[in-house]
C-alpha cells in the first residue's frame, strides 16, 4: 500500500473519529447529560472548562 493511500485512510479515520465525537457530545448535551471526557478531548475541548460552563 502506498504512503498516499495510508495517509488518506489515516485522515479519513481521524475525520470519522472527530465527527463521531461531535455527534456524541451534541447528543449528550441535548439529553441533559455530561459528555464523556474522551469525546471532549477528541474535539480539543478542556474537560474541566466544559464542566464549569454555567456554574458561577
Amino acid at each position: 500500500m502506498s504512503t498516499t493511500r495510508k495517509s488518506f485512510f489515516a485522515t479519513l479515520g481521524t475525520f470519522v473519529e472527530v465527527f463521531g465525537s461531535a455527534a456524541a457530545v451534541s447528543n449528550a448535551v441535548e439529553g441533559g447529560r455530561a459528555p464523556k471526557a474522551k469525546h471532549l478531548k477528541s474535539l480539543g475541548i478542556d474537560v474541566d472548562a466544559f464542566r464549569s460552563i454555567g456554574k458561577l
